[in-house]
């Protein structure tokens, strides 16, 4: 059986991805292989082995086209409501909070930030489905 460990994505600023992944999930580096034209720099939380794995091709200048195929990452939280409240102190941006119902019923609670590169992210409040 196939298990998950890992998400890539490329950045173009690994200060600025770093900051924000840091401040938004308390996400910390796990591990940061430099190569001569690229670095991989490995990002855990404490709670879960999954990666989010950080691309950074150093010749790289403008910013990545993400296209229309890329959807989201997602996070679970204890407590939407104080997580939304801390994000917007932190100046991260984050969107409205939202009720996505299912037959009349809530299937989650949820609000969506953008790294800095533009990547999407979901930030679900744990129950139900999102444990």
């Amino acid at each position: 059986m196939a298990k998950p460990v890992h998400s890539m994505i490329r950045v173009l600023d690994e200060a600025r991805s770093l900051d924000f992944y840091r401040r938004a999930f308390g996400l910390e580096v796990a591990d940061h292989l430099k190569f001569p034209d690229f670095a991989l720099i490995y990002l855990r939380h404490p709670s879960s082995p999954f990666e989010v794995e950080l691309t950074v091709n150093f010749d790289r200048k403008e910013p990545y086209q993400l296209g229309d195929g890329y959807g989201h990452l997602a996070v679970v939280v204890e407590d939407l409501d104080a997580e939304h409240a801390r994000f917007a102190r932190e100046q991260l941006a984050p969107g409205p909070l939202r009720d996505f119902k299912h037959d009349g019923k809530t299937l989650a609670r949820f609000f969506f930030v953008s790294d800095p590169d533009g990547y999407k992210i979901e930030v679900i409040q744990r129950g139900g489905r999102f444990n």
